[in-house]
């Protein structure tokens, strides 16, 4: 009897490597060229930057400079001037020179052939800013708050964050009503609930309170100086600690604390 014959299995296709893929070899070859030519950029930029050509060999200060100090100025130009004419970074020299404390804004400019020209906006300190945590800033006449030392001898101001804009800009307004009794701000308070409270160069606090339709706070102050002005009532808030304004159609005074005891 004849034995069945076995057919042989036939031999699966063996699957495609990596040199049979001409796609995915021409996309490992295009990203190596694309490696090695940003790697070949980096180093010829590098070396650039170190060639003794086109070097930067002056900065000129422009501006009117009253607080930012010289030293200052070559400490911040060591720190910033990396590279030569072309290849230094004005945005990353202006940042530098715009983190030193008196410097509100920094511009820089390029001057042919080995020039950097800096222009140096300063602040200007018209207020010193009391903060929440007991800590001082000062306030530039833009109404913006900045760290900076200072022996000026300026008003107080205090309120919320960010409101710095809107005390000064009511310093401005009470200052200009109270100059005609030669009086001054000393200090001006605007308290979390909105309520105004100013402190005169004479020691006298003078609460306006909330500021309303009805009674504003630029009619309680005229109120206070036509109160103020004439002799007899001087003299009687001479002798005031305090006087609240936030009554509709007239005041409450709080005496100094030794005429209460007399």
């Amino acid at each position: 009897m004849a034995k069945p014959v076995r057919r042989k299995k036939s031999a699966e296709p063996a699957e495609d490597g990596f040199w049979d893929r001409p796609v995915l070899m021409n996309l490992v070859a295009d990203l190596l060229i694309v490696f090695a030519v940003a790697g070949l950029a980096w180093s010829v930029a590098t070396a650039v930057q170190r060639l003794p050509i086109f070097p930067l060999r002056e900065v000129v200060v422009g501006g009117t400079i009253d607080n930012v100090t010289r030293n200052q100025v070559e400490q911040a130009a060591r720190a910033a001037l990396v590279g030569n004419f072309f290849t230094v970074d004005l945005d990353q020299v202006r940042s530098v020179f715009e983190k030193l404390p008196w410097v509100r804004q920094a511009e820089v400019r390029r001057r042919w052939p080995d020039t950097l020209e800096l222009v140096i906006d300063e602040h200007v300190a018209v207020a010193r800013w009391r903060r929440a945590d007991g800590e001082t800033r000062l306030v530039n006449d833009r109404g913006e708050v900045f760290a900076a030392a200072s022996d000026q001898q300026l008003p107080t101001f205090a309120g919320p964050e960010g409101s710095a804009a809107q005390v000064l800009g009511r310093f401005q307004e009470f200052s200009g009503a109270l100059a005609v009794l030669g009086l001054k701000p000393e200090t001006l308070v605007l308290s979390n609930r909105e309520a105004w409270q100013v402190k005169l160069d004479d020691g006298l606090v003078v609460e306006l309170g909330r500021d309303e339709a009805k009674h504003s706070l630029s009619e309680r102050m005229e109120r206070f100086v036509a109160w103020y002005r004439p002799a007899l009532q001087r003299a009687r808030l001479a002798r005031a600690a305090v006087v609240d304004m936030r009554y509709p159609n007239g005041f409450a005074l709080r005496m100094q604390q030794s005429d209460l005891k007399s």
